[in-house]
C-alpha cells in the first residue's frame, strides 16, 4: 500500500516512538491523524488547564491538517480522550471543539481514560479527514 507519512516540523518528533503525526492514503484521499496533545516540539505540555490543553491539541491538529493538504472542513471524525471522567470535562472541552468544528459537525467520540502520553497531559484528540478535493498530493 502506498501511503504518505506526515510530520510537520513545528510538532514534536514521533519517530523515536515509531509513529507519524498522520498517515495519508493517496488512493482514498483519507488522512488518519494521530492523537494530538498540547506538546511543544520537545514533548513538553504547554498549558496546565484542560481547556487550554484542548486548544493546544486542536492547534497541533490544525497544523497536521494543513501539512496534509486538508482543513477543519474536511474532518470526518474526531476522538477525544480526557483524563478522568468524561462528564466532568465537557464544560471545558465542548466550547473548544465547537469553536473549531461547529460548522462541520464531524462524528465525535469522547472517552474518559486513566492516563495519557504524560502525567501532565489531560487531553488527546485524534481525527480522520479527507484531503481537499483539489489536492495535488493525491
Amino acid at each position: 500500500m502506498d501511503m504518505q507519512l506526515i510530520n510537520p516540523a513545528p510538532l514534536y518528533d514521533g519517530a523515536p516512538a515509531g509513529m507519524s503525526q498522520a498517515v495519508a492514503d493517496p488512493a482514498s484521499g483519507l488522512v488518519f491523524i494521530s492523537g494530538q496533545v498540547d506538546w511543544d516540539r520537545e514533548s513538553r505540555v504547554r498549558h496546565a488547564s484542560l481547556g487550554d490543553q484542548a486548544e493546544g491539541a486542536i492547534q497541533n491538529l490544525l497544523a497536521v491538517l494543513a501539512a496534509a493538504d486538508s482543513s477543519p472542513a474536511q474532518v470526518l471524525q474526531l476522538r477525544v480522550y480526557v483524563r478522568g471522567e468524561l462528564a466532568d470535562a465537557m464544560a471545558d472541552v465542548i466550547p473548544v471543539i465547537t469553536r473549531h468544528f461547529a460548522a462541520v459537525r464531524p462524528a465525535l467520540t469522547g472517552v474518559g481514560v486513566a492516563s495519557l502520553a504524560s502525567r501532565d497531559t489531560l487531553i488527546e484528540i485524534e481525527a480522520v479527514a479527507r484531503r481537499n478535493p483539489s489536492s495535488a498530493l493525491r
